[in-house]
């Protein structure tokens, strides 16, 4: 079982230029963990760039059939890593064990799956246009066109997949199948999980070949070494899931290159949900019941998560509220995933919780303990006035609440969809 250093690994090597180290935190308990972490300088950087441009073309030639057992054989290594990547990343996390097990699973589908597309080929879309040499007004040339790698990828890894869209995630086993070499940012909120599953990637390669520099992991807590990694002249491409916020920061770096390039991103989004009279009226119970659930899922840290819920004034949808009000007092609080996490989504409801014009419709009747990075349920309530007017209420909160918005027409429900952000 491979020993936590807390070291960068740049292709087959490991890394410790920097100074800075930081360590992850116990999401349930609160203490640091060993080891130390380094933070990724821009040394750093270009050396795993360097080594990434220098294997593509080896990992561009290699067969189909080659880079497909490539990814099953990733798929293989992660689940070589046994129950210690569960066990550290649980505690990394605080995510159940059965989840992290079933995410373990999808992330070996994934690349598996991956793995069935490379062989099947017609990902590449082959296009060819025959010559017309007899072609009236003039002559069409024979012209040929397919998809081809890019180069090197920079690839930033998701806080609440901490396997599935993460170091050995669907953005790496694509890129990796594709033929484009990947330089993965570790995520923060569990390097050692990261580190776990990076071995997994390095091991996969050597057994078939392929140049180490193909991949590498670069630790950091700072926004500094993601800059550099955007920036580095050799990066043709950034994937990157995470908070809108995030993203967009990224995608100014991208395109404030001399040559910018493209950020394949999935953003955080408010996920509304129009509920109609009818369906309030047969199962209006039900779906408060289900909201609820919904929104507290994996403690609100899901892309899923039903930020606003909107549907028309009358009897039937104050009788929805009082029920999502019951529901949601029986919400216990949990613990989130780490405290930056916890801490913007306090900021959040805090924001929203003293705009005039929103009520709360119910909480966890049980606090939340600070100590332990725990989020309570919060629901609210506004109106349609108020919602236009403040910008920040259609904003996703990342985290167990969600916002109930009233309306007294058909009309403004359908103004409030076409000026929705996508």
């Amino acid at each position: 079982m491979h020993t936590l250093h807390g070291q960068h690994l740049i292709g087959d090597t490991v890394s410790a230029r920097g100074t800075l180290t930081f360590r992850a935190i116990n999401a349930a308990g609160g203490q640091l963990m060993e080891p130390a972490f380094y933070e990724g300088t821009q040394a750093e950087a270009h050396h795993a760039l360097t080594l990434a441009d220098e294997s593509f073309d080896a990992l561009r030639t290699r067969s189909s059939e080659d880079r497909a057992l490539l990814l099953e054989s990733i798929a293989d290594e992660i689940m070589a890593l046994g129950d210690p990547l569960i066990a550290r990343c649980h505690a990394e996390t605080n995510l159940p064990i059965a989840r992290l097990t079933a995410e373990r699973g999808r992330t070996m589908m994934q690349a598996k799956m991956f793995a069935a597309m490379i062989r099947e080929g017609s990902w590449i879309d082959a296009v060819i246009d025959r010559a017309l040499p007899d072609r009236q007004p003039a002559p069409r040339p024979d012209m040929r066109r397919m998809l081809v790698p890019m180069g090197p990828i920079v690839v930033f890894g998701a806080s609440n997949f901490p396997f599935a869209i993460s170091v050995a995630g669907t953005d790496t086993v694509c890129a990796l199948g594709a033929g484009c070499p990947v330089v993965v940012k570790a995520h923060p909120a569990h390097p050692g999980t990261c580190e776990l599953m990076a071995t997994a990637v390095q091991k996969a390669l050597k057994k078939h070949g392929f140049p180490a520099g193909c991949f590498s992991l670069i630790q950091g807590a700072s926004h500094d070494i993601g800059t550099a990694l955007v920036q580095h002249p050799l990066t043709r491409a950034v994937a990157f899931t995470g908070s809108l916020r995030g993203g967009k920061a990224l995608w100014e770096i991208a395109n404030a290159r001399p040559d910018p390039i493209p950020v394949y991103a999935e953003l955080g989004s408010a996920n509304p949900v129009f509920i109609l009279p009818q369906a309030l009226a047969q199962r209006g119970e039900q779906i408060a019941q289900g909201y609820v659930q919904s929104t507290t899922l994996g403690v609100g840290q899901f892309c899923t998560n039903p930020g606003l819920v909107l549907g028309l004034k009358s009897d039937a949808f104050n009788a929805f509220q009082s029920s999502v009000a019951t529901a949601a007092a029986g919400i216990a609080p949990q613990t989130m995933l780490h405290a930056g996490i916890r801490d913007a989504y306090d900021k959040g409801i805090d924001s929203i919780g003293k705009t005039p014009g929103v009520t709360l419709i119910g909480k966890s009747a049980k606090a939340p303990d600070p100590h332990l990075t725990q989020a309570a349920c919060v629901m609210f309530k506004t109106d349609v006035k108020t919602f236009d007017a403040q910008p920040h209420l259609h904003r996703e909160v990342f985290g167990p609440t969600s916002l109930v918005i009233e309306a007294d027409t058909v009309d403004e429900l359908e103004r409030i969809a076409r000026n929705l952000e996508g």
